[in-house]
């Protein structure tokens, strides 16, 4: 009889994968403890956010992260949209030329008569001649096209030059309760000026490893941000994008995620979802969209959780 071949080896698809009912690496809770999370750390209990008598006062923030493709524009329309579900006025700031947020909102850039570059160029323009209407409702936008490309050659000669975006954006603290802003993919001057009118940052980071080896540079840009233009700036959170606790490697980044970056990272995490790459080719958000998919449940957790790390500061 010939010899028995040996099985086929595991392809490294299959190595990563686990069950998809058991997908964290690490211990389960003895009874009566809180469940564990995906990061690992038992999931906090969030409160209902206290609905708001009166607006303003916003509290500005960055999305930020020099690695494209992480979820920073997904975050902004949808932590944005439940936001305002919750009561808060909000408004979305794309800061990126590719205008990715305006598009996500279901916006024609080539159709735009105004847009934040002539806001930060031309200072006869008002914010309300640039910001509108969402769709939803307590949310607005002030939209972005490949214009503003060019502000970033034209700031540099510009007085004060970091300080043009919080300048533009001061009318829009009192009538707000949050505004949010949507970064290019880069640490130029353009992302120097949302932090520098920002009081803080939030950073997506996919749950994948060169996604993790960038953070470290982005951290440096924040702290010399701090340093020298913005006092105030911290990062309220780091969190978890494209999540796939079926795999080997997403557990292992994000394990590597709290080891580093320890409470800064948000308990809520961002599972991979084809509902989300369908609710921006609709232009609306996904808390809209697909109300009662998990993508929705967990952009609504993450708002409850920010807004209760807002309220402990």
């Amino acid at each position: 009889m010939p010899p028995r071949s040996p099985a086929p080896s595991p392809s490294p698809d299959q190595r990563d994968e686990s069950p998809v009912s058991d997908p964290l690496p690490f211990e389960r809770p003895a009874a009566g403890e809180a469940p564990l999370g995906p990061t690992g750390r038992p999931m906090p209990v969030l409160p209902e956010p206290t609905p708001l008598t009166t607006h303003g006062h916003a509290r500005v923030i960055s999305m930020c992260n020099q690695k494209g493709g992480v979820g920073k524009t997904t975050t902004t329309i949808n932590l944005g949209a439940s936001l305002a579900e919750f009561g808060r006025k909000v408004l979305l700031v794309d800061f990126d030329p590719q205008g990715s947020l305006s598009v996500g909102l279901g916006l024609n850039p080539h159709e735009m008569e105004l847009t934040i570059y002539n806001l930060l160029m031309d200072r006869e323009t008002t914010l309300d001649e640039v910001v509108v209407s969402t769709g939803v409702p307590g949310m607005d936008l002030l939209p972005s096209n490949i214009d503003l490309s060019a502000a970033e050659v034209q700031l540099v000669h510009e007085v004060a030059r970091e300080q043009t975006l919080q300048r533009v954006l001061a009318p829009a603290l009192e009538q707000y309760d949050v505004i949010l802003i949507d970064c290019q993919p880069s640490l130029g001057l353009l992302t120097v000026n949302a932090l520098t009118a920002s009081d803080g940052v939030i950073v997506p980071l996919e749950c994948e490893y060169f996604a993790l080896r960038g953070v470290a540079l982005l951290k440096t840009t924040i702290d010399k941000v701090r340093e020298r233009l913005n006092p105030k700036l911290s990062i309220d959170g780091v969190l978890g994008t494209m999540y796939d606790g079926r795999t080997l490697h997403s557990r292992e980044v994000m394990e590597r995620l709290v080891q580093a970056w320890g409470d800064t990272v948000f308990h809520t995490v961002i599972r991979r979802t084809v509902k989300f790459s369908d609710s921006t080719v609709a232009g609306e958000p996904i808390t809209t969209y697909a109300s009662s998919s998990s993508g929705a449940d967990a952009y609504r957790q993450l708002a409850k959780e920010v807004l209760a790390r807002w309220h402990d500061e």
